[in-house]
């Protein structure tokens, strides 16, 4: 009895001085955080990269079963994946900076649109509820305000990718080592691991490769297929804006369930400050999309799903919302993927491991 209570007293002081550590970790902050950023833009060509060599590393070996040598697989690769972006940036960003600093000089009308509107609408009906309208025209005017920071730091961020033109160009290169020396970085990180680990991390990695890895592939394929149809779709009925729109739909398109729901406000929003007319055309092209998308692009590109329940999904989906917002609900369904293979992963080593 008395050595666990000085077990529990120890556990407790441990968590007590992991606590005090952290404080006063975040108490110099303004020391270490510089320090933190030159190590993430450092380390982040080499995230990038690693996740692209991942994405197509499937593509390589199919080249190579098909008796291409592996290096000129990579580059076949290479000229089709980095070619392709290269000249859709060549060709899009100027566009798109337009379209952004357009908007954001038109989002005033755009509010004003939507302000006169609750105001008609206020005075043909008597069945506002009390502050409702208040309510409402301060939401507009907070969006307002978030929106016109919101472009203001997109212009900035993509005008500002100029400033990182070198770390961003060493990303392919990268790449193509990790490709090419596959085999190498794998053994090298077996033998940085400790033994004890070995065989539990290749399983779980393996199961996480085995539940997400064509789960990502095929959800960014969809999403890129969707952006550039909507954004096709709605330069032809005529819609302000196709390229930012096109962007939301693509990126939106990625959260489940929610993600058609939040790419179509904007659009529809946009659409009613032209006409009725091109706000059904637009409404049209969004359940267009969403057909092709649930019974064309997802079934044979996305294939098998995740595995996990809807009911867990949206209950990600609501923390991820909440947590990070948009950027939140991006990831809750990958890292949902992740824990779920963690958990069962620890529950089998528990249980074989006794």
């Amino acid at each position: 009895m008395k050595e666990s209570r000085i077990r529990l007293l120890y556990q407790f002081g441990m968590i007590l001085i992991v606590f005090i550590l952290l404080y006063f970790f975040l108490l110099i902050k303004p020391l270490w955080e510089p320090l933190l950023n030159v190590l993430w833009i450092g380390v982040l060509p080499f995230v990038i990269g690693g996740f692209i060599a991942y994405l197509l590393h499937p593509l390589v070996g199919r080249l190579e079963l098909l008796g291409m040598n592996r290096s000129y697989a990579i580059l076949f690769i290479y000229i089709l994946f980095f070619g392709g972006i290269g000249y859709g940036l060549y060709l899009g960003i100027p566009a798109l900076i337009g379209q952004m600093r357009h908007f954001s000089e038109h989002v005033p009308e755009l509010l004003a649109y939507y302000k006169g509107l609750i105001r008609e609408l206020d005075a043909s009906t008597s069945r506002w509820p009390d502050g409702m309208k208040n309510e409402l025209m301060a939401q507009v005017d907070s969006f307002e305000l978030w929106i016109g920071k919101f472009m203001e730091k997109a212009i900035s961020f993509v005008v500002g990718l100029v400033n990182y033109a070198i770390v961003l160009a060493v990303i392919p290169f990268i790449s193509f080592y990790f490709l090419k020396d596959l085999e190498r970085v794998k053994t090298a990180a077996w033998y940085m691991t400790p033994k004890k680990w070995r065989k539990n991390a290749v399983a779980f990695l393996s199961a996480v490769h085995v539940s997400l890895g064509g789960y990502i592939r095929g959800q960014l394929l969809v999403c890129s297929i969707l952006g550039i149809i909507s954004s096709l779709l709605f330069w032809v009925i005529g819609l302000d804006y196709p390229i930012i729109l096109g962007l939301i739909i693509a990126f939106t398109n990625i959260i489940p369930y929610f993600g058609a729901v939040i790419g179509a406000v904007p659009v529809l929003a946009i659409a009613l400050m032209s006409s009725i007319k091109q706000a059904v055309f637009a409404l049209g092209i969004m359940v267009l999309l969403q057909f092709l998308e649930g019974n064309v692009l997802s079934p044979y590109i996305v294939g098998k799903s995740i595995n996990i329940h809807p009911l867990f999904i949206i209950a990600a989906l609501i923390i991820g919302g909440e947590a990070g917002g948009i950027l939140g609900m991006l990831i809750a369904v990958p890292l949902l993927a992740v824990l779920k293979v963690a958990i069962i992963h620890t529950r089998d080593y528990l249980i074989y491991s006794r």
